[in-house]
């Protein structure tokens, strides 16, 4: 049994299987030809944060894959409550056959994976987004081939999505343009999990123009993460100067695409005209969180199929 708590606990290899097989999935969704993998099958979603595109694209997804689904708040269950994420484990994964948990620090969903006899999906933590960026990933094969070799700029905060693309890039072999404001880096030790990595796959830039020469992909985040509300007004300054802009995308390669893995700020980490022009494709990658996620919902329930 195998978990996906962060992205580098899958292999290059299985990834390579993971992103050819949301291709065929997507294929077969887009012709309407049935894909029931998973019939019988069902997945428990908790949700200690808010959803929109992770609810509907794991919901939408086990359903065309013939499965079932539980929908779970820590409003409506013992979560929320006084029973242990232990014992919530023990009981939940009994009764489903996987398990998908959007939360805020990643020691709750590893002392759950911990516990459970099912695999257990990461859908979003405060320390790392694996589903968002195997999407964001999938979406850049779709539109410019192996990413391999390529650069992708980060711009903004040194948040899971920066640590997963960190992740990401050291796994599969391309390199990582980071750009933060001063005091909202990267950590390097959290961002690998302790784990050895190459120091090639990533570099850091004070000025986000300067990360953004000849990438290939610039994507950024929104400036204020779920559960850091309090800092609003405080990062509005502080990130001021890093709103992915049209000079930004000057800077990068004539071909470069523009990610935003949603919801967007118009105006603050992202100009308007950059997220609603030709070169953003952030409505697929918003489509293929949910292909990507068939994919794998089916790997860690029935392994490789033919």
């Amino acid at each position: 049994m195998k978990h996906y708590l962060q992205f580098q606990d899958f292999t290059a290899d299985e990834y390579e299987y993971l992103l050819k097989r949301a291709t065929l999935i997507k294929q077969k969704f887009k012709g309407y030809v049935t894909h029931h993998t998973l019939a019988d099958r069902t997945l428990a979603m908790i949700f200690e944060k808010a959803s929109t595109r992770t609810r509907v694209s794991f919901e939408a997804g086990m359903y065309q894959l013939g499965g079932s689904v539980v929908h779970l708040t820590t409003g409506d269950s013992q979560l929320g409550r006084a029973e242990p994420i232990e014992d919530s484990a023990r009981v939940i994964s009994r009764m489903t056959d996987l398990v998908m948990i959007r939360t805020f620090g990643q020691d709750k969903i590893e002392r759950f994976a911990a516990h459970s006899r099912v695999p257990v999906i990461n859908g979003l933590t405060n320390e790392f987004h694996p589903c968002q960026i195997l999407a964001d990933i999938f979406t850049f094969i779709e539109h410019r081939g192996s990413i391999q070799g390529k650069t992708v700029a980060w711009v903004g905060d040194g948040n899971n999505m920066a640590n997963t693309w960190l992740q990401a890039a050291n796994l599969l072999g391309f390199k990582v343009h980071v750009s933060t404001p001063s005091g909202y880096g990267i950590d390097e030790q959290l961002a690998f999990s302790g784990r050895a990595y190459d120091k090639g796959c990533y570099q850091l830039f004070s000025d986000p123009h300067e990360a953004c020469k000849g990438a290939d992909l610039v994507t950024t985040d929104v400036w204020t993460s779920m559960g850091y509300e309090e800092e609003n007004e405080k990062r509005k300054k502080a990130f001021a100067e890093w709103c992915v802009d049209l000079d930004m995308m000057a800077v990068a390669k004539k071909d470069a695409l523009f990610m935003h893995c949603l919801p967007a700020h118009r105006g603050e980490e992202v100009q308007a005209e950059v997220i609603d022009g030709p070169q953003s494709v952030v409505w697929d990658e918003a489509e293929n969180r949910m292909h990507v996620q068939k994919a794998l919902m089916e790997y860690l329930l029935i392994g490789k199929q033919g």
